[in-house]
């Protein structure tokens, strides 16, 4: 059985790529390339040295807009939870500023900083700090008020009492927000490195694209995105299981 479940996600990939290889030999539109040519556009990425520069390139953006996000919208949204009447008047302004595509902030991002790094990573910052700090403000606010009373009844500080009551009650929801949060940042990194940079996957899609038939080149660049993305949320998997 565990070798079945082992071979199970194997089988699926390998029915899919067995479908799209079929779809395009039977299609005569040649603008989708199969498999194959996908492939060697991996390999050629890799030979030329732009496969590493740019998977690079995205993952250091991804990892300092995820992780400045989660420094400050962690503790924003356990002090927001904590403090229901501080979380009450400051929820309609992260209501209205939550349903805003980080997208919408390009043109902002590039007027403050210019092409480049920093208005990637600041656009993967803002697309991660709301929806963590919603979600661990609604974390907070889930803890069961009886575990709460036991802690005070035992004589516990706020800070004793947020450290070995609060805190391990959230967590659980914690990791699963850091999981949905990373899947968004990288959605978003993508989508920024379109327009705001010169490097990373979504610019080698652009730029694939804009060379005219290179549309072996733009499926390879989907295919790392997606395989990269299976990657970071299975590291965060095996953090959460730690």
């Amino acid at each position: 059985m565990r070798l079945l479940r082992k071979l199970l996600p194997l089988a699926g990939i390998a029915i899919l790529l067995l479908g799209w290889d079929l779809a395009v030999r039977s299609s005569s539109s040649m603008i989708l390339p199969g498999p194959g040519k996908v492939f060697l556009a991996l390999v050629e990425l890799a030979r030329k040295g732009l496969l590493v520069r740019h998977v690079v390139a995205s993952l250091f953006r991804v990892t300092w807009g995820f992780l400045g996000a989660v420094v400050f919208a962690i503790p924003l949204g356990i002090i927001l939870g904590w403090n229901r009447r501080l979380g009450l008047s400051v929820s309609p302004f992260l209501e209205i500023l939550r349903p805003i595509s980080p997208l919408a902030w390009i043109p902002i991002a590039i007027l403050w900083f210019g092409v480049g790094d920093p208005s990637a990573i600041f656009i993967i910052f803002l697309g991660s700090l709301l929806p963590m700090t919603v979600a661990s403000m609604n974390a907070i606010r889930s803890v069961p008020q009886i575990h709460v009373n036991a802690g005070k009844n035992f004589g516990l500080s706020d800070l004793e009492l947020l450290r070995r009551v609060v805190l391990p009650s959230i967590l659980p929801q914690l990791f699963v927000a850091l999981r949905l949060t990373l899947g968004v940042a990288w959605l978003v990194v993508v989508a920024a490195e379109m327009i705001a940079v010169r490097s990373g996957l979504g610019f080698l899609i652009v730029d694939s694209r804009n060379a005219g038939d290179r549309y072996d080149l733009v499926i390879a660049g989907m295919v790392l995105i997606g395989l990269i993305g299976i990657a970071l949320d299975a590291g965060i998997r095996k953090v959460e299981v730690r």
